[in-house]
């Protein structure tokens, strides 16, 4: 009994041994959920605020799990040095950068989506203020712990203090649902709400057992089997949050902002693909090709497919390619009705992420003025939010992309590809007209055809006639 004492208050418990290998296994199996789309699938990185909300979710998983292990005595060690003080690891560690920062990623996910869909604006408070705003409850009571010193030497606060903390917690959690009732009634096209819900349910029914076994810890010290089950509880439980909260992360379609998840990218490759955008507009690729007059409008020109493919082709090859893309996803917001905002508006965000925002992996060469305008604005479905940016764009290539273009083999190969093209359709042409011939369709119905009559009734009643 007295060596089982021992170990619940200095720690090294063969219970202790095991949660911290719970522990160790969720991080390895956390990093390896993180590092395997960039390892094993090449996935691209991105710049959004998004892709590093993956990052810092990471990080506080890490710290929330590593401060409870040098926090709660799981193993055998002395506190003689500054970086293993109580304050450190109960305190900041485990508090703003732990359990606040892990809770405060997925209210930015919640507040995005909020503006996008209730609002229909991007959100006015870019996440590296935001994330650092959530904190400052964190902030201010590690701060005051500071100055009362409520710990022990255990790191165990008072019964009073207790309450604070576990009220701190619950806080971040009632904010969460709070904003995710505000979002029950949009019909999200990939899964966010029910993301949300799962990520509530489950941070809820942990933090609920985590905040038990975290009482017990904090108020019963005599106890001392009390002590060693509650902490392995604690742990374990830690554990299980940071792996399913990061599995269960705010679906995003192509990989672009919080997902990672390889099946995502895999059936998605573009965004009109992942919308489902009809292509009704859009021609197909069996499209007659166009006889290309340059004295033509460029815009007209490039509503063939076949064209378009090719002068895209050109500026991809020139380095210069983001005009025509964009322009191309443009084309498939306007295909999207008015009256389906919520699409709109996540065809529209793509576009915003990929061409608009100073920064972006494709960024087009546009106005300052024309920029601001489209990130200022209080409506993202509204149908003519691209056509300053389109007008643009469309004036610069004229200016430069076509008059290269008209020179360029890409266009001598689109001129043989037409004349091959012609030189076909006229060819079948040709066998239409033969075989809808009445002498031709009479022999061919009575040699070829025993199951069809008709024609040759028609030829012998049209000679008798002629008779």
């Amino acid at each position: 009994m007295t060596e089982k004492k021992g170990c619940a208050v200095a720690g090294g418990c063969p219970s202790d041994y095991v949660a911290v290998s719970v522990a160790a296994l969720s991080m390895i199996m956390l990093l390896s959920r993180l590092a395997l789309p960039f390892l094993v699938h090449k996935t691209p990185t991105t710049k959004g605020s998004g892709f590093w909300l993956l990052w810092i979710q990471v990080f506080a998983s890490l710290n929330l799990t590593l401060s409870l292990v040098m926090s709660v005595n799981f193993l055998k060690f002395e506190r003689m040095h500054w970086w293993n003080s109580c304050y450190i690891w109960a305190g900041w560690v485990e508090g703003p950068f732990g359990f606040g920062l892990l809770m405060s990623c997925r209210f930015v996910q919640a507040f995005k989506l909020y503006y996008l869909f209730v609002k229909r604006r991007l959100p006015p408070i870019r996440t590296v203020v935001l994330l650092p705003l959530l904190l400052l409850p964190w902030f201010a009571a590690v701060a005051f712990l500071h100055i009362k010193r409520p710990l022990n030497e255990r790191c165990h606060y008072r019964s009073q203090w207790v309450i604070l903390m576990v009220g701190l917690h619950l806080l971040y959690i009632a904010s969460i649902v709070a904003i995710t009732r505000s979002l029950r009634h949009i019909e999200f096209r990939f899964h966010e709400f029910k993301d949300l819900m799962q990520g509530i349910v489950v941070s809820t029914a942990a933090v609920g057992v985590w905040v038990a076994a975290y009482v017990l810890n904090e108020v019963h010290e005599d106890i001392a089997w009390l002590q060693v089950t509650s902490r392995c509880f604690l742990l374990v439980t830690a554990s299980i949050l940071v792996l399913a909260f990061y599995s269960i992360s705010v679906s995003q379609p192509l990989l672009s902002q919080v997902s990672l998840r390889r099946r995502d990218r895999h059936e998605f490759e573009t965004m009109g693909q992942a919308l489902r955008i009809p292509d009704s507009r859009r021609l197909q690729q069996m499209e007659p090709i166009l006889d290309v007059d340059s004295s033509e409008p460029l815009d007209k020109l490039l509503r063939n497919k076949r064209f378009r493919q090719s002068f895209m082709a050109f500026a991809d090859s020139c380095l210069a390619g983001e005009s025509v893309h964009f322009c191309d996803e443009v084309d498939e917001l306007d295909v999207i009705p008015v009256n389906d905002p919520v699409r709109r508006i996540y065809m529209t965000r793509h576009i915003i992420e990929k061409y608009i925002r100073a920064g972006a992996t494709m960024e087009v060469n546009i106005s300052h003025r024309t920029r601001q305008g489209i990130l200022d604005t209080l409506d993202l479905a509204h149908p003519g939010l691209f056509n300053n940016a389109l007008n643009e764009l469309m004036h610069l290539m004229k200016t430069n992309l076509a008059k290269d273009y008209w020179s360029s083999l890409f266009f001598l190969k689109y001129k043989e590809e037409s004349n091959t093209q012609r030189d076909g359709i006229e060819f079948i042409d040709r066998v239409n007209v033969w075989d809808h011939s009445p002498r031709l369709s009479s022999v061919h119905g009575a040699a070829d055809d025993p199951f069809h009559q008709e024609q040759p009734l028609k030829v012998s009643s049209s000679r008798m006639s002629d008779s």
